[in-house]
């Protein structure tokens, strides 16, 4: 009887751990959409119906494109030694900015001491069921994110302020200054590997700000 029930735990337990899988290599893209469309002039809301952000997670490193009509972001991020770059081109002139872990942290201050509130909201993303969280900076501004619980990135820091949701972020809020709330939805999940050169940080033909 005792190995059978050692048995039933064991099993349990295994079973517990399965439901969530560590996404290592994965290609993730979003749709941007805004809360209040009105509140946007017809050219500024053409741009950003155009507009398309794409993460790419590899092991320890990941990269988020923001790709518009107008401009291109990127961020590239190494988990492993806590370093980033980010990348901008505007018209013809492209700009580099490098960051050590201590800066990166600099960087995303505003994410530091925030609080997650987790509820039972639930929505489906892409066949995933993702749950709603409330996050809370500590400047008492509040946005939400969908997650799913079940896929786990193997880098969470694509955007600094998910490292602590349990899950696969695949739509969540983000404030344009301080009045419109923009809305990035996941359209497409692909799990195929990703080139190592996405991660390659340019060593010409950028300006090199300092950060």
């Amino acid at each position: 009887m005792r190995y059978l029930l050692i048995l039933f735990f064991c099993g349990a337990i295994s079973s517990a751990f399965a439901q969530t899988r560590v996404v290592a290599e994965c290609t993730v893209t979003y749709a941007i959409t805004i809360n209040n469309e009105e509140a946007l002039d017809k050219d500024a809301l053409a741009l950003l119906k155009q507009s398309v952000k794409t993460v790419y997670i590899k092991g320890n490193h990941s990269r988020s494109d923001l790709i518009s009509p107008s401009f291109s972001q990127s961020l590239i991020y190494n988990k492993a030694t806590g370093d980033a770059a980010i990348l901008r081109e505007i018209g013809a002139n492209k700009f580099l900015t490098k960051m050590n872990a201590l800066q990166w942290a600099k960087q995303n201050d505003k994410f530091s001491d925030l609080t997650i509130q987790f509820t039972e909201e639930r929505k489906a993303i892409l066949g995933y069921d993702c749950k709603k969280a409330i996050i809370q900076l500590k400047d008492g501004s509040t946005f939400s994110v969908y997650y799913a619980s079940n896929i786990v990135p193997s880098v969470k820091e694509f955007e600094y302020q998910f490292k602590d949701i349990p899950g696969f972020v695949l739509e969540y809020e983000a404030r344009d200054g301080y009045t419109q709330k923009i809305i990035y939805t996941a359209t497409k999940i692909n799990l195929n590997p990703v080139p190592g050169g996405k991660f390659d940080i340019p060593t010409t033909g950028y300006r090199l700000l300092n950060q």
